[in-house]
């Protein structure tokens, strides 16, 4: 009797139950990390506009207003203050204004309720307040 090269169905399932339980050894520890990876990179964007904001009140002076929000870091604001020297370039280096990582816009708030300004997202739940994932991050 000649045996035919070629895998048996047994030791096809073995190496599928195998490959499952790594699957559901590693996936848990991925996964958490996602929601840890974006606090970090809303944290990352906001410490970055920080930086342009500090930049354009050495330019002007002053912050932008509420009302010029962060959109004065991308395009000169025509509402009142003018700017005294905004820069061309304008304040960010991609030239446009990041979304958080949730895909909503950060929140600014000039004067801030802790310092000049308040910057921040509303996190993972898109709404003021909350804990953990879902908790406000800003530089308050």
């Amino acid at each position: 009797m000649k045996r035919s090269a070629g895998f048996t169905l047994i030791e096809i399932m073995v190496v599928v139950v195998i490959i499952s339980v790594l699957i559901g050894l590693v996936a848990p520890n991925i996964l958490g990390r996602v929601d840890e990876a974006r606090v970090t990179a809303a944290q990352t964007d906001i410490a970055t506009m920080e930086q342009a904001l500090e930049m354009y009140k050495l330019d002007n002076q002053t912050y932008p207003t509420t009302d010029q929000g962060l959109q004065a870091l991308v395009q000169k604001p025509t509402s009142s203050p003018a700017p005294k020297k905004w820069n061309p370039a304008g304040y960010l280096k991609k030239g446009k204004l990041p979304v958080d990582p949730w895909g909503a816009e950060y929140n600014y708030i000039s004067p801030g309720s802790a310092g000049p300004f308040d910057l921040y997202s509303y996190g993972a739940d898109g709404r003021e307040g909350g804990e953990g994932y879902d908790a406000d991050i800003g530089n308050f």
